[in-house]
């Protein structure tokens, strides 16, 4: 790598929109008086040479030199600190300004070209205040980098200095990012600082270029869709390594198949033969009788390249490699894999895995996962980097009812990458919400490509591992590849629309939210709640999410002052004061979502009184020898009842006025699921057991469809809305 000098640095940056100083390269001491002169004082000097390229901290720059004096003594020294290394001299006049930026360029192994923007100056690392993009960015990306940093405000009208030339600063950033494109041999740019002036006037009076030898990376070969597919829609399936022993993989997997009541072919192979279960298991591929879409394989990881000619002659195309023994062991096992990777591919296989936990297709009773969970259909697409993390997802969803599409864990992901999976969820019908559990990705531009393309049809929601130091290690232990920066990764995921959570929790509520609800248009809320406490601290919610709660109009206050009684706060939240009477959360969750001020309603605590008169209910008949145990189960039966009525009419609200409502229970009764069906209904009801889970989960739907509106932008056109199933 070389650095150019600063005047050399600052030429290339000008025939790329970005302003320069004006500046004047003098050779010695009296040709920097000179220079001086002709510039008018005050000045600042510079030590000019390809070695200096962190002049502030050698102490080789002078301000505000007012005389010719002034200029000859700080010459010489600079002279004396830079020693051998001082080619010349820098002269510029003298920029004021008080506000310093900081822009630059890097080329990211994982995700390419990135442009960066942020707070400047000598403290730039201390404040850590910058934001990303990957390149190429537009206008509007360009502006919402300005936007999104933390000091945004001194970008406006500050301390009686006018607001900076925002049109200068985003032709500079477009710039970096044409840089980027035309000049691969530029591997980094550092413009710091980027000085506003008093008069809003944008200057680069620092800069640096550093040039590498570019060398393509070559790319990964790309698994159709149709090919991943294939794994996910067999009609026969093949078990190489079944076993009797119980708990065996080979036993594990074709039991749980089986008995989730798949319809195709299934054939047991083990070199010893016999039978099992009353099926026979046949000594080798060859021996199989029919043709075999999928081949799932569990036997150790040294038998497996045998395999692979068999395989070939048997006509399979498609295995699900469960088997361990390869990457994630060290440096042997990459080599295995390696060398299997080059078989198949030599073959025409497409393998899963190896180090996979498996897949499932609800929609086809395919359940080939080691445990026994078995979620049912629907449009959620999940796929895993981390087999633990991505049962415990499963069971999740399960015990609340989100219906999956397809579920894979990854692996090692030798052959088939987290990449390829997007691609196939891109055209996939049945998908309208992908999540994804990431510690690495193979090819980071491909999938922020692809991430942006998806995330234009159907959300795309994603966990990552390795956020911290210690997180990283674990990631890169378990995958075998280092995670990326994790602020850069965020970053990536904010331009491109994917939904970035850091719990699981926060993921599946997510997922929950896009599958059931209305996209939400804006981010003005209703709060109605059963007693005050709880819309106070939704409110405070709200705000960290940046959702705003809108006082209520005179028109809504007057309709709901028509319900409630003479002392109801008259604001939002609405708190309904206690009220028992089951027609009142009826009427007032209606009069809400037909108010033209909010783009989403949450509701608190209207669900779930039945489990608490419940426990009251067994309390009394324990102590009351009285009580009339028909007459409690008719009362809590009345409530059941009115609970599901209740659900329905939200449901037909979400319909009508097309906002989601997000339900918050009064308890967390273990026998409550989190999603409501409703028949021959376009949405669900959905119910979290926290206010922070019902928020974070509008807050991300809010996110998302900002990604939608920016890119409606860029079309010209309004934001599209999205199909929604459970």
């Amino acid at each position: 790598m070389r650095s150019l000098c600063e005047s050399e640095s600052k030429q290339l940056l000008a025939g790329f929109s970005v302003p320069v100083v004006k500046e004047i390269v003098a050779k010695d001491i009296e040709d920097a008086v000179r220079a001086a002169i002709e510039l008018k004082f005050p000045v600042v000097l510079k030590g000019h040479g390809e070695k200096l390229t962190h002049k502030s901290d050698r102490g080789l720059v002078r301000l505000g030199l007012s005389d010719a004096t002034q200029v000859r003594e700080a010459a010489e020294e600079i002279l004396q600190s830079a020693g051998s290394d001082l080619q010349g001299y820098l002269v510029q006049p003298m920029q004021n300004g008080r506000r310093e930026f900081v822009a630059g360029l890097m080329r990211d192994p994982m995700f390419g070209p990135i442009v960066m923007f942020g707070l400047g100056g000598v403290f730039t690392e201390a404040l850590d205040d910058v934001v990303f993009r990957a390149v190429p960015i537009d206008e509007i990306e360009a502006e919402s980098m300005l936007d999104e940093i933390k000091a945004a405000q001194l970008l406006g009208p500050f301390r009686g200095e006018q607001a900076a030339d925002r049109k200068a600063l985003v032709k500079c950033l477009l710039g970096l990012s044409r840089l980027a494109i035309e000049r691969p041999d530029v591997a980094e740019v550092d413009i710091n600082p980027l000085l506003v002036g008093p008069d809003g006037q944008v200057c680069a009076v620092d800069a640096l270029v550093v040039l590498h030898e570019a060398t393509p990376k070559k790319p990964r070969p790309v698994i159709s869709p149709a090919a991943i597919g294939d794994i996910f829609h067999p009609g026969s399936i093949a078990f190489i390594g079944a076993s009797r022993v119980f708990g065996k993989w080979g036993q594990s997997l074709p039991a749980n198949l089986l008995a989730h009541g798949y319809k195709g072919d299934v054939y047991l192979i083990n070199a010893k033969g016999g039978t099992q279960w009353g099926r026979p298991v046949y000594k080798s591929i060859s021996a199989v009788p029919g043709p075999v879409d999928l081949a799932v394989v569990t036997i150790p990881a040294a038998l497996v390249r045998g395999l692979i000619k068999d395989l070939q002659h048997k006509g399979v195309k498609s295995v699900l490699l469960i088997s361990s023994g390869f990457s994630e062991t060290g440096e042997q096992g990459k080599i295995l894999e390696n060398q299997l990777l080059q078989d198949a591919r030599d073959a025409g296989i497409v393998f899963l895995g190896p180090n996979t936990m498996g897949i499932q297709n609800p929609h086809a009773q395919i359940i080939l996962t080691g445990v026994h969970v078995g979620p049912k259909p629907g449009s959620t697409a999940l796929i895993s980097q981390s087999g633990n993390m991505g049962v415990q997802l499963l069971s999740f969803a399960d015990s609340q009812g989100l219906g999956i599409r397809a579920f894979g864990g990854s692996g090692n992901e030798a052959m088939v990458a987290i990449e390829d999976f997007m691609e196939a969820f891109e055209v996939d019908e049945l998908t309208k919400t992908v999540l994804l559990y990431l510690e690495s990705v193979k090819d980071g531009k491909r999938f922020f490509e692809s991430a942006r393309r998806v995330g234009k049809k159907k959300p795309v929601i994603v966990l990552k591992g390795g956020r911290t130091e210690a997180g990283d290690r674990a990631a890169a232990s378990h995958t075998g590849a280092m995670a990326a920066d994790f602020r850069l990764f965020e970053a990536l995921c904010r331009q491109t629309g994917v939904v970035s959570v850091h719990q699981p929790a926060d993921m599946l509520d997510a997922s929950m939210a896009f599958s059931s609800l209305p996209m939400p248009q804006g981010r003005r809320v209703a709060i109605m709640t059963l007693g005050g406490g709880w819309g106070v601290v939704t409110s405070d919610l709200c705000s960290d999410q940046n959702l705003r709660v809108e006082p209520l109009s005179d028109a809504i206050i007057a309709v709901l002052d028509t319900m409630l009684p003479p002392y109801w706060s008259r604001t939002n939240p609405v708190d309904l004061v206690g009220e028992n009477d089951l027609e009142l959360p009826m009427k007032a969750i209606e009069v809400l979502a037909a108010w033209d001020g909010c783009d989403a309603i949450i509701h608190l605590g209207i669900s779930g009184r039945e489990y608490l008169l419940e426990t009251l209910l067994e309390s009394v008949n324990a102590v009351d020898p009285g009580a009339d145990a028909n007459e409690s189960q008719k009362i809590l039966q009345g409530l059941h009842a009115w609970g599901h009525q209740y659900i329905r009419h939200t449901v037909a609200l979400m319909e009508r006025f097309g906002k989601p409502i997000l339900g918050v229970t009064l308890t967390s009764d273990p026998k409550k699921r989190s999603i409501y069906e409703v028949e021959n209904a376009k949405y669900n009801g959905v119910f979290f057991n926290s206010p922070e889970r019902a928020v974070k989960a509008l807050g991300h739907m809010c996110e998302y469809r900002d990604f939608l509106a920016r890119e409606a932008a860029r079309e010209g056109m309004k934001p599209a809305p999205l199909a929604t199933a459970s």
